[in-house]
């Protein structure tokens, strides 16, 4: 309730915001909508001032003294006629107002005589009750209209709101934290990966560091699947229509496809880069005949994904349009369904909890709309009952709490999403645990069952650690781009205190390289100091300085990041200290 209470401060208080701006910037702003978020609200503007940091405190003011005018919100419903002519002038209101069903209900609300906008609602009665409510201007941004890039940009103001005046400092705090962790900028600071103006948006270019990460996660990911007895595949990255025609990805996924050709001209070949794996994967089961002694088949592969994801989408390393991803396609008889989800789920959480992510996921049962109206969905609505009903009972059984998420499910199946927020509060999917019982009728993948019989087998689709750029970006925020030492692209810093050590330097970075450690070797001619603090500044875990003494002494000084303190060791030491962190995996 008090939650409730909350949102609909803020809801309202985006409608001040909106009657702020108009007093502001006068009545040529078209507006868009400004709904209620988890942190406060936003609206979205049209209008021919570039709005700064140095607005934000007129509208702040501006504000604050609509609220004390103590306005009633007064809703009022319409005629789609009435509200058409209402809104003859706004066009973004004009165009919702046209493409509401026909019979929904349409209502508008006054902020007093400041200002009316069209709103299912709802709203706190008076301005009166806002008196405390504390907010603050966030920042402005581009964000096209209805999130696609086929419309025009508008001006997005976010407001921190909250009913506390403590709450909203420490939303404030946090939001500077998470600015010093943001992987978009900190993993271009610390050279992790970058972007091309002219090379695409969504398409990210890893540097060496982001490639040593992703590297080392990928031949981790296929050596433990191994183990798990999963047969690795290498498919292609495109294929004709046909294919994409026969999984249903054709008629469901056209919008977010690359396609290579002209999609209506059926008299010539067209291509598609892959979206997904699936199809492929599926001819490795269909090479050859097929018993239910080779079931259950676990098919996975390191897959270079293309999505047309909407520029208004696109961020960072999270949201791309190229992407890598540990999929796999495991092809079962139905006794084994149960056991092969949970082995699925185990191996998840195994590869998050290493890394050091589980602990801020939630689960999400992702199920269809039955009243979907966009024929988004393949199958019996019987079909789709026996799916969910039995990922209920897996779920259920193997103890998940999870939330429902309805209208979230793949064409031809029910998933468990693995949800993960970046340091902003934005939430994606990290990993995907699918049940599909169509897509085998569709490529005829039968097997022949004890009594003799063809069958036909259901499938899981399933991330383990998911898409590999997108795991990076979490890992950077979570470290703070301090990456434990397996994970480090760097391990060790070798530091020489002048250039008269430099051979002694150099032998000391041979070893450890020999011994299978990420080194690199500082042989500028700066001072000591110089070098550590740049060491420090890109967060590489070991440091070793390298005088006098330590040449003397075949010994090195060690400088741990975090510490102060320096060690005397011996390289063998040192080795031995770095693979035990390597081998256990340990989160230092």
């Amino acid at each position: 309730m008090e939650n409730e209470k909350l949102m609909m401060q803020r809801h309202t208080m985006s409608h001040v915001l909106a009657a702020a701006i108009k007093a502001l910037y006068g009545d040529d702003v078209k507006f868009g909508i400004g709904p209620a978020i988890d942190n406060g609200f936003y609206y979205d503007f049209d209008m021919e001032k570039v709005l700064t940091p140095e607005d934000f405190s007129a509208i702040e003011e501006k504000m604050k003294e609509i609220i004390a005018e103590n306005l009633d919100m007064t809703r009022k419903e319409l005629s789609r006629e009435e509200a058409l002519e209402m809104f003859k002038d706004q066009t973004y209101k004009a165009e919702l107002i046209t493409d509401l069903p026909e019979g929904e209900t349409i209502s508008v609300y006054y902020l007093g005589d400041r200002f009316c906008d069209l709103c299912r609602g709802p709203h706190i009665e008076n301005t009166k009750f806002l008196r405390s409510f504390a907010y603050k201007i966030n920042r402005v941004s581009g964000a096209y209209w209805r999130g696609s890039e086929k419309n025009k940009m508008m001006q997005r103001i976010y407001v921190y709101g909250f009913a506390d005046k403590n709450e909203l400092k420490d939303c404030i705090r946090q939001a500077e934290e998470a600015k010093l962790r943001d992987h978009n900028k900190l993993g271009r600071d610390l050279g992790y990966f970058t972007t091309v103006d002219y090379i695409g948006q969504g398409l990210p270019i890893l540097l060496p560091k982001g490639t040593r990460v992703v590297q080392l996660l990928q031949r981790w990911v296929e050596d433990v699947e191994y183990q798990k007895g999963c047969v690795l595949t290498k498919t292609p990255l495109l294929a004709k229509r046909e294919l994409y025609k026969i999984s249903g990805h054709w008629d469901h996924y056209l919008d977010g496809m690359f396609v290579l050709g002209d999609p209506k001209d059926e008299t010539k070949e067209c291509f598609a880069l892959r979206p997904m794996t699936c199809p492929f994967q599926y001819q490795v089961y269909l090479n050859k005949p097929r018993s239910y002694r080779e079931l259950p088949m676990r098919l996975t592969e390191t897959s270079t994904l293309f999505r047309n994801e909407d520029s208004g989408e696109m961020h960072g390393l999270i949201r791309v349009r190229q992407f890598t991803i540990s999929e796999g396609h495991y092809v079962l008889r139905p006794d084994q369904l149960e056991e092969e989800f949970k082995g699925c789920l185990e191996l998840a959480k195994y590869f998050l909890g290493t890394v050091g992510l589980l602990d801020k996921c939630t689960f999400r049962f992702s199920q269809w709309d039955p009243e979907n109206k966009n024929n988004k969905y393949e199958g019996t609505k019987e079909q789709w009952e026996v799916a969910q009903a039995t990922m209920k009972k897996i779920l259920d059984d193997l103890d998940v709490t999870y939330e429902v998420g309805i209208d979230e499910a793949a064409f031809y199946g029910p998933k468990l999403d693995i949800q993960y927020k970046n340091v902003y509060g934005k939430e994606d999917t990290l990993v995907t645990i699918q049940i599909d019982m169509l897509l085998a009728e569709r490529f005829g993948m039968y097997y022949v069952d004890t009594d003799g019989e063809k069958k036909l087998p259901y499938i899981i689709h399933r991330t383990s650690l998911g898409c590999y750029e997108r795991t990076l970006a979490y890992l950077i925020e979570e470290y703070a781009g301090a990456f434990p030492t397996w994970l480090a692209p760097v391990q060790v810093k070798v530091l020489s205190i002048s250039d008269k050590f430099l051979n002694y330097a150099k032998k000391m970075e041979n070893k450890l390289f020999e011994a299978g450690i990420r080194v690199e070797n500082d042989e500028r001619n700066e001072k000591i100091g110089y070098k550590l603090r740049q060491s420090i500044t890109e967060k590489v875990p070991y440091a070793i300085i390298i005088g006098e003494q330590e040449e003397q002494n075949g010994t090195v000084s060690v400088r741990v990041r975090g510490s102060k303190d320096t060690r005397v060791m011996s390289v063998e030491e040192l080795i031995s200290e770095i693979l035990g962190k390597v081998a256990s995996k340990v989160r230092d």
